[in-house]
């Protein structure tokens, strides 16, 4: 395998990205506190401001945290940044409903009439963005309670987020508290120019560019576990440089700019370049139609992403993956890429899946097993009459079963949905392995 240098320069390293984004959320609102203070001033008026500011700094940069800048979501991997993404809009909305309590319970001569017919224009906008910014994370928290389809989902969820955050630009700007002198005005007008602006490339540039870079889909087959895997090449240059384990957003039967992308492991391997194959199981509202895509039409395909592969641990004896179901995609992309390249190491493989026909890419582990130094483990929920392997799930038991005594030596990768990444960290702590050595690909991010 080629060599993955360890050490990384310090702005691709977490600890920078991290302290970035908090200087663009308390900088700005650091820089309110210079001068003299506005009225009725008190602790009390200057926390609910702070509380409002603070709220906007973090909504504004919530369209920067799914812009998919390459160099700023490596070190944590697009799909915990879409995680961090989904809980932050939740931690700037509660604040942003403190800030309107505090207010209106304690000086409501202050904030004045609700009422939009008597009340400021700029007052109006700002209950606008807070039942704009209320909606969008209801929307998102239970998306599936509510029976929402993932892609109408996505277009309301852009909606709302650009007319919030217009409303509370509209409102801070309007009601002008803290922004004297003008420089802090123009700050915040800036930074309003700024988050827009950010919109527009995610919306209108970066689709627009895709637009010039068609693929065509080549072949469809159906796998096992109501699976397929769809097939993809470029029409015309050369094809994705990816690594293995990586995943991409994919365009199928609509332009990039319809809001209809959706992200798929990538299950080919970048030892056989120029043709990309994303192996996809029918669970959502567009899986379930993707076994009637055919040969020959358009598709369009952003990436890629995600840093869920092996080649950044060049000194490690050995790796281990664990998966469930499709989560096998990922994986399947760094074995075969793996046996392509002769590695050697020492390969474990805990595969967990309802029954024995579920197993995606049953047959092609076993010929992988024959290439690779590789332990298939087959985890069966329902096991068939006379099964002689390991039922139930993916725990700290079947694990120590058939790993070997230097286990904390090695690095693990688990894909699948959130509660089996969670019984594989708490089996690996009860193994005694560092948690530092497990490298997760969290299966639904949107």
């Amino acid at each position: 395998m080629a060599k993955y240098s360890a050490a990384r320069p310090w702005l691709q390293t977490e600890a920078f990205w991290l302290l970035v984004y908090v200087v663009l959320v308390v900088g700005p609102l650091a820089l309110l506190l210079l001068g003299e203070r506005p009225r009725p001033g008190g602790f009390v008026w200057d926390f609910a401001l702070a509380l409002g500011y603070a709220s906007l700094s973090m909504m504004g940069l919530q369209f920067a945290l799914t812009a998919r800048f390459k160099r700023a979501t490596a070190p944590f991997g697009i799909d915990l940044i879409y995680y961090f993404h989904r809980h932050l809009a939740s931690i700037a909305t509660a604040l942003l409903v403190v800030h309107a309590l505090v207010l209106l319970l304690r000086y409501p001569d202050v904030v004045g009439r609700i009422d939009p017919r008597t009340a400021p224009g700029y007052m109006t906008a700002g209950w606008v963005a807070l039942m704009a910014f209320l909606l969008l994370v209801a929307s998102s928290l239970w998306r599936r309670l509510l029976r929402i389809e993932y892609d109408r989902w996505r277009r309301l969820h852009v909606v709302l987020a650009v007319v919030g955050l217009a409303a509370a630009l509209w409102h801070v700007l309007g009601s002008a508290s803290y922004l004297e002198p003008r420089w802090k005005y123009l700050l915040w007008l800036g930074l309003g120019v700024f988050w827009l602006g950010l919109v527009a490339y995610v919306r209108l540039v970066r689709p627009a560019w895709l637009l010039r870079r068609p693929w065509k889909v080549v072949e469809v087959r159906p796998e096992r576990g109501r699976s397929w895997t769809v097939a993809v090449e470029p029409e015309q240059g050369p094809g994705l440089d990816y690594e293995a384990g990586q995943f991409a957003w994919l365009s199928l039967r609509a332009s990039p700019f319809a809001l209809r992308e959706h992200p798929f492991s990538i299950a080919s391997a970048p030892s056989r370049p120029g043709r990309l194959e994303f192996t996809i199981k029918e669970l959502g509202d567009f899986t379930r139609t993707i076994g009637s895509i055919q040969p020959g039409e358009r598709a369009w395909v952003d990436g890629p992403y995600g840093n869920f592969g092996v080649r950044r641990f060049p000194q490690s004896p050995g790796f281990v993956f664990m998966a469930g179901g499709v989560g096998i995609a990922p994986v399947i992309s760094v074995l075969r890429d793996l046996a392509d390249r002769g590695e050697q190491r020492s390969l474990w493989l805990f595969y967990g899946n309802r029954d024995v026909e579920r197993i995606v890419f049953r047959e092609e582990l076993e010929q992988l097993a024959s290439r690779l130094n590789l332990r298939v483990v087959h985890v069966l929920g329902e096991p068939p009459e006379g099964w002689q392997g390991e039922r139930g799930f993916i725990t700290a038991g079947v694990l120590n079963r058939h790993l070997p005594s230097d286990r904390d030596r090695l690095q693990y990768f688990v894909c699948g949905p959130e509660p089996m990444i969670r019984l594989c960290e708490r089996s690996l702590r009860q193994l005694g392995i560092s948690l530092k050595r497990l490298h997760s690909e969290i299966f639904d991010i949107a």
